[in-house]
C-alpha cells in the first residue's frame, strides 16, 4: 500500500516508501502517463493501419512499429492497472 510504481522499458517496479502517498497527485500523474501512451499508441495504430506504409516500407521498418504497438498496449495495460490500484 505505501509503494509508488515506475516503469522502465515493459518492467513495473515498486518502491516501498516509510511515509504515505498522496493519492491525488499520483493518480494525476497516472494519467499524465497514461494519456501520453495512448496518444503515443494512437499514432503507431494509425501508421499500421495505413496500407501504403505496410505495403512499401521494409519488413524490418513494419516489425519495429509493430513492437512498439505492443510495447505501447502494454504500457497502457499496466497505468490502467496502476490506477484501478490506487485507493479512491
Amino acid at each position: 500500500p505505501n509503494s509508488v510504481t515506475f516503469g522502465s522499458g515493459t518492467d513495473r517496479f515498486y518502491v516501498v516508501l516509510n511515509k504515505e502517498i498522496d493519492v491525488v497527485a499520483e493518480r494525476e500523474r497516472l494519467q499524465r502517463e497514461l494519456a501520453q501512451a495512448q496518444g503515443f499508441l494512437k499514432g503507431v495504430e494509425k501508421k499500421l493501419s495505413n496500407e501504403r506504409f505496410v505495403n512499401n516500407a521494409p519488413e524490418a521498418v513494419v516489425a519495429k512499429e509493430r513492437q512498439k504497438q505492443a510495447d505501447g498496449q502494454m504500457r497502457v495495460q499496466s497505468l490502467q492497472a496502476a490506477l484501478a490500484k490506487l485507493p479512491e
